[in-house]
């Protein structure tokens, strides 16, 4: 016995222990729930508002002193400010705490509530209550809750993601365990199949009592859409309000979804709209409310795989295009050697020059790098003496970018070529990841490489990464199938916990073990014999592979041997839901890349919602209709009706056909996964492997391996086929071996932990910017909450003296003063009577540099009140903050694309024997503290020298008025007609209201939710509506009659 075995047989493995911390709250719902169960409607819905009620009397006293102390901060002194805050923060994170614990005590009940609410719906079709004014407002815009007198009545059935959905969901246990994990900030992993989506149902209504606020995200828009239809009927049934965030929204739209008790979005809309927040020029603009609690579906996905790139709103660029088309040009040119992995301590430059290699590439560590031959050859091409020199290192940034572009990055593996447009293909899901772009000009480079328009290289405006956008809520959690591979990344970045949630039924699933051979060409026919005697007996095969090319050449092979099949990647991902519906059918046969292993479930037998709409396709009814077919909107149209009834039939014809099958498929084996190759990530191989056995069903999985895999080449797999061809074994002939497995599970482990290296290291260095980013977020709202910045103001104008005086003034012998140029420096807009600075050096010697610092600031507040006589008071105070919120955006979007270029170059300071974060924390706050001293110095420049040139324009502009109202006056009196006497002009602004106007600074290039560039979005136009067709809009009316009015 083993010592960790040892400690388990004393204390339980890890999983033993969450299950035995978490019954106790498993039970006490359990006790809680028979009494829930005996209430009538109009008392379950009741409890919603008794429970709200509790919670926040539980931090009553708490809140009214935070709004006391918020009342007294414009009376407070500007010095004791700070302290006034931390005593609101330490407050206010005391009443998170007691909400915690008042959550805690109301869970029981809580999930009780939300248990018997769905199980009411799934034995009733229609449940009667006493409406509220809430069911009123919700009847006039919602199809499953109609207004009878003072009843309203919920339906059991309604539209969620564009399907007819009968709710017949009630939870059962490990779904209550499930709950718990994720009210409890924690990630639970849960087998495919299992309920994720009703689960968070629970810690989701729990939550929302308090009124601050819970995000659901989810990895799609469809998902979001998806789920907040279709749990969004519980919540609204309770009484609590959902909110939906898609691209498409527009401010006002955005601002009421947050506002909602329950909000579903995705991680990009909610990270962007963060930035975007942070960008607007007045508070009303702003749409988010704060961060809460999330719980974040896919977790792994989102925190993990897409934390490798940050999030980034972007302007125009003023940087030219050519210089990647000629360095692209040049790296076509080049000779390269690869290598699966290069010694760092080997000098291989002697055999580069003998075999004229101009870059090398290393597979294992994805690096292209020029050798002295390709140096030499690169200075020649762009006529320069050395390319390392600074001046060229613009040239060397995109020599670098393009031998990346050609020796490591793979058309249809690594993005592909749509529309005119490259593409990046997730790695992890094979998904087109649209709107994003590989950073520091590699997506510039491939677009040189594959032919396309090269786009403009952009300007950083706002930018954040997942990790710390994540980060900004008080509590996080998660739930996914696959987490446990990851569990050392999630507790190291976001303190999250994985529980393992056991599954309802007993997995009967078989995991075969790996099979190798010695040639791709001997395992691809291996595969296909394989699929071959599954689909004669009439399993069904999800054949996974972990690239576009591979699919296809599967498929060919598949064709050859006459087998009807369906190939799903992300060329074919708009049927992605229709391929993945029909996967689990008797004898299909389907090869998908690992975009087929999120979010979607393969039910056995088929998807009898599918089927009978693809019927109805095959009939001649047109898209709309069928989507029409599914609806519940009252109507008169015939075609609808007729539809409906045809959907109606086909579906329950299919839904019998479906048992049939589904029971043949169980007898067959249930659903057979092959998997042609094993991914980088553990987790993606065991979602390829969730795809079968769920919910209890029969299914196999199986992965067939070849020593040329990308993943076994790197790992040995040369080493291994020398072993094979002195065996003479045959290029089909498997060898199963649970070493190689094991060799193959430790290879993934390093690639993760390398992987988990690179997330780290993007974070480490937008940590040091998201220290600035807190700063200056907190500067903006301070204007934009319309705080009172008079004593701020003053506070800049004594700290931008102090620094100018220290530098020009410094310690030790006078002649060392520089006088005149702090004379010079403050001419104009701060000396106003340079006779007052007119000092010898014998006056000089009496004085110390304080006394000058102490005249500039007496002077600049002399400045200052004059102003403040000049305009009104609240003019005044509006100019101060805009002012200020003007610069502060101005010198931070400089500061964030001079931290870009810091970064860029940062890494070569490692060679010095230095670390580069550290380089770059402390480097980068260098520049953040001369961006703040720009700030305050340009504030008090404005605030010194606009208020009098603004009185003066306005002076000017009322003496105008009053002359022309005068020589209109004295026209009327000799009865003279006046042309143009200006009562036709349009109004104009005044100076005043000039100088008030905020405007936003960071002007992005217009982006959708996903922050993609909409000027360079293809658009598709969907089938055009004919006059006679149904409405689009869900009236029942035809489009004549109803939107198409106008036409």
């Amino acid at each position: 016995m083993g010592f960790n075995e040892f400690l388990s047989s004393i204390f339980g493995n890890k999983a033993t222990r969450d299950m035995k911390e978490i019954k106790p709250w498993v039970d006490k719902v359990k006790a809680a729930y028979p009494e829930i169960a005996a209430l009538d409607n109009d008392a379950l819905r009741a409890k919603t508002e008794e429970l709200k009620a509790y919670i926040r009397n539980s931090a009553a006293e708490q809140r009214a002193k935070v709004e006391e102390l918020k009342a007294s901060v414009e009376n407070t002194e500007l010095e004791e400010r700070e302290e006034l805050f931390a005593q609101i923060d330490k407050i206010e994170k005391e009443i998170l705490d007691t909400y915690e614990k008042a959550l805690d005590e109301v869970l029981p009940v809580a999930f009780s509530i939300v248990k018997e609410t769905a199980k009411r719906f799934s034995e009733n079709e229609e449940i009667v209550v006493t409406a509220t004014e809430f069911d009123r407002h919700l009847a006039a815009t919602k199809d499953f809750v109609r207004i009878e007198g003072d009843k309203a009545i919920y339906q059991n059935h309604w539209i969620a993601g564009g399907n007819d959905t009968v709710w017949n969901m009630v939870h059962y246990d490990v779904q209550l365990f499930g709950g718990v994990v994720l009210h409890k900030g924690k990630i639970a992993e849960m087998a495919t199949g299992e309920g994720k989506t009703l689960v968070a149902t629970l810690p989701v209504f729990l939550n929302a009592l308090t009124g601050n606020g819970v995000h659901v995200v989810t990895v799609n828009d469809y998902l979001a859409k998806r789920d907040s239809e279709w749990m969004g009927k519980l919540y609204r049934y309770l009484g609590l309000t959902t909110g939906l965030i898609v691209h498409s929204l527009d401010n006002e739209g955005r601002k009421k979804a947050y506002e909602a008790d329950i909000t579903y979005g995705t991680n990009n809309e909610l990270g962007f709209d963060y930035l975007r927040d942070n960008m607007v020029v007045y508070k009303e603009q702003k749409v988010q409310r704060g961060h809460a609690y999330a719980i974040v579906d896919e977790v792994d996905s989102i925190l993990i795989d897409e934390a490798r790139t940050p999030l980034i709103i972007s302007g125009k660029g003023d940087k030219s295009t050519d210089l990647y088309a000629k360095a692209d040009k040049f790296a076509r040119t080049l000779k390269v050697q690869r290598f699966e992995e290069l010694d760092s301590k080997e000098d291989m430059e002697d055999y580069y020059a003998e075999n004229d290699i101009d870059y090398v590439v290393d597979e294992k560590q994805k690096t292209a790098t020029l050798t002295q031959n390709g140096v030499k050859k690169a200075e020649e091409f762009f006529g320069i003496e050395n390319l390392t020199d600074p001046e060229n290192l613009t040239i060397q940034h995109h020599v670098n970018q393009a031998i990346k572009a050609h020796g490591i990055m793979k058309l249809d593996v690594d993005y592909v070529v749509k529309d005119g447009e490259v593409i990046i293909v997730d790695e992890f899901t094979g998904r087109f990841m649209y709107g994003r772009r590989f950073n520091e000009g590699l997506h510039q480079a491939i677009e040189a490489k594959e032919g396309v328009k090269i786009q403009n290289e952009s300007k950083t405006l706002a930018t954040i990464t997942f990790q710390n956008y994540f980060r900004l809520y008080k509590k996080l959690s998660g739930m996914t199938g696959t987490a446990q591979t990851e569990a050392e990344e999630f507790q190291e970045i976001y303190k999250l916990d994985v529980v393992e949630i056991p599954t309802n039924k007993p997995v009967q699933r078989i995991d075969l073990p790996d099979s190798v051979f010695k040639t791709e060409k001997g395992k691809f026919k291996n595969v296909i014999d394989q699929v071959v005697e599954a689909h004669e007996k009439g399993q069904p095969v999800l054949v996974g592979t972990i690239s576009i090319e591979k699919s296809e050449e599967l498929s060919k092979m598949l064709k050859k041997r006459g087998i009807k099949h369906n190939v799903l990647n992300a060329k074919q991902h708009e049927k992605e839901a229709e391929i993945v519906a029909q996967a689990g059918k008797l004898g299909a046969v389907t090869i998908a890349t690992n975009m087929a292993g999120r979010g979607t479930d393969i039910i056995l037998g088929g998807n009898a919602e599918f089927m009978a709409k693809a019927s109805m396709r095959k009939q001649g009814f047109t898209d709309e209709l069928i989507e029409e077919s599914t609806g519940h909107a009252e109507t008169d149209n015939e075609e609808i009706l007729n539809a409906r009834k045809t959907f109606d039939e086909l579906n329950s014809k299919y839904k019998e056909e479906i048992k049939e099958e589904a029971e043949k498929v169980r007898e067959a084996g249930g659903l057979y996964i092959i998997g042609t190759e094993r991914h980088e990530s553990r987790r993606i191989d065991n979602q390829l492997k969730g795809r079968a056995g769920r919910q209890g069903d029969p299914g196999v999985s199986k992965f067939f391996l070849s020593t040329e895999d990308d993943l076994m080449r790197l790992f040995g797999g040369d080493r291994m086929k020398m072993v094979m061809e002195r065996l003479n074994v045959e290029d089909d002939m498997p060898i199963d071996a649970k070493l190689i497995s094991n060799i193959i599970d430790s290879s993934q482990e390093k690639i993760e932990l390398r992987n988990f290296g690179i997330r780290k290291d993007v974070l480490q260095y937008d940590d040091v910017l998201n220290k600035q980013r807190e700063i200056i977020y907190g500067q903006r709202d301070q204007v934009l909450n319309g705080e009172d910045l008079h004593d701020t103001i003053y506070k800049m104008i004594e700290d931008t003296i102090d620094t100018s005086v220290k530098q020009y003034l410094p310690d030790g012998p006078r002649e060392h003063w520089n006088l005149q140029s702090l004379k010079d420096y403050y001419k104009d807009w701060l000396i106003q009577d340079e006779s007052r600075y007119d000092f010898d050096l014998e006056d000089l010697e009496d004085m110390e540099a304080e006394d000058i610092k102490n005249m500039l600031i007496e002077d600049a507040k002399a400045i200052y009140k004059e102003n403040e006589e000049l305009l009104p008071t609240e003019t005044i105070r509006e100019m101060e903050r805009v002012y200020l919120l003007k610069n502060v955006d101005t010198h931070w979007m400089d500061h964030i694309d001079n931290m870009d270029q810091l970064k860029s170059g940062i890494r070569l300071r490692s060679y010095g024997q230095h670390d580069p974060v550290v380089e770059y924390r402390i480097e980068g706050f260098d520049m953040f503290d001369e961006m703040i001293e720009s700030i305050r110095e340009d504030t008090v420049k404005m605030m010194l020298i606009m208020p009098k040139k603004v009185y003066e324009v306005k002076k000017r502009q009322d003496a105008i008025e009053a002359a022309k109202r005068m020589a209109l006056k004295q026209a009327q009196a000799a009865h003279q007609v006046v042309l143009n006497n200006g009562e036709d002009e349009e109004p104009k602004e005044s100076p005043i209201e000039i100088a008030l106007k905020r405007e936003q600074v960071a002007q992005p290039t217009e982006t959708s939710g996903d922050g993609t560039d909409t000027a360079n979005k293809t658009i598709r136009k969907g089938k055009k509506v004919g006059r006679n067709d149904p409405c689009p809009c869900g009236s029942g009316k035809k489009y004549k009659k109803c939107c198409g009015k106008d036409e």
